[in-house]
């Protein structure tokens, strides 16, 4: 008897252990509230460093500044819309940390993001604002075993059907989604901006005026355009290199690349949240004669990325 009684004891210690566990677990993940106690339904905002997302506070109406996890989170309205704008930090593990946060402590309807990126569409030209319809990890990467023969050996547990350079074959991301079952994962490479977004850019993709003059005086021959469609890739490595980028453009037919695009957007995906990005050209991504452009080029470029998201969130608002 007193056996059994120790076990009874034991068991429920565990049962109320396991349960006290789980419960905290479930509170730390739980949305914390708005930092301000509004819980309005609200457009973040979102450029990776502070040039890009300049143009777009000077235009908006900032009620308060949060302070969370040493990043600012501008809270007001811009263009009519209810916003909260922040900075994301350069590359992907920064802007898959900050979208995450601004989720978790705000009521987010859709993201929306302003910066710039390196061309890699050769049709393409530096001042041109991309709206791409997907966005990939193309650096999330097996770097394979090579054979004598020279060839190439991947594990076979991944998925690795994109096309390589060298060595470095792009693999499949196993992404959790609001909806699935639990622990469920979806296998992705692409991630969809959201259609009705698109349409929108679309729209306003005609009516916009861009700059195609630097503070410096130094003009374009061309008009720079917004095209919307097509795909961008991101990853952690700023890429300043013409062989690789060709490799990007022939195998995956991006118009751009960055280094955080694709996080942000792997972060709605899982939240179930409506997101696009404006990425205006900076450089080639090494593609060009001579040094890299974006030290010339980023504020006009992240002008006419800013330019071309206030049109947007005017139509946005009226869609």
């Amino acid at each position: 008897m007193k056996n059994r009684i120790i076990s009874f004891v034991l068991a429920f210690a565990v049962v109320v252990g396991v349960g006290f566990a789980l419960s905290t677990r479930l509170a730390a993940s739980a949305p914390t509230s708005d930092p301000g106690g509004d819980q309005s339904p609200r457009v973040a905002v979102v450029s990776a460093f502070a040039p890009e997302l300049m143009q777009l506070q000077a235009e908006a109406k900032i009620s308060r500044v949060d302070a969370i996890n040493g990043r600012s989170f501008y809270v007001g309205e811009l263009r009519g819309q209810k916003v909260v704008m922040f900075l994301s930090g350069v590359s992907m593990v920064n802007a898959t940390m900050m979208t995450q946060t601004a989720l978790d402590h705000y009521n987010i309807t859709g993201i929306v993001f302003s910066g710039i990126a390196g061309g890699v569409n050769p049709n393409l030209a530096i001042g041109d604002v991309t709206v791409p319809a997907q966005w990939a990890e193309y650096q999330e990467q097996v770097f394979a075993r090579e054979f004598s023969d020279g060839s190439y050996g991947v594990p076979p547990w991944f998925r690795a059907d994109l096309g390589n350079y060298g060595m470095m074959f792009p693999v499949y991301s196993d992404v959790p989604h609001e909806g699935n079952s639990l622990d469920a994962e979806d296998s992705k490479f692409w991630f969809d901006a959201d259609p009705e977004m698109l349409a929108v850019a679309q729209q306003v993709s005609s009516n916009v005026d861009l700059e195609n003059c630097t503070a410096s005086g130094f003009c374009f021959d061309h008009e720079p355009e917004v095209v919307v469609g097509g795909k961008g890739v991101s990853g952690p490595t700023f890429v300043d290199n013409a062989d690789y980028r060709e490799w990007v453009w022939e195998t995956f037919g991006a118009d751009a690349l960055d280094m955080e695009t694709a996080a942000v957007a792997h972060v709605a995906y899982t939240n179930n949240v409506p997101f696009i990005a404006f990425r205006s050209l900076s450089d080639l991504a090494g593609g060009g004669p001579g040094e890299n452009e974006m030290g010339i080029f980023f504020q006009l470029a992240a002008n006419n990325s800013a330019t071309v998201v206030l049109e947007f969130l005017d139509a946005w608002g009226h869609h």
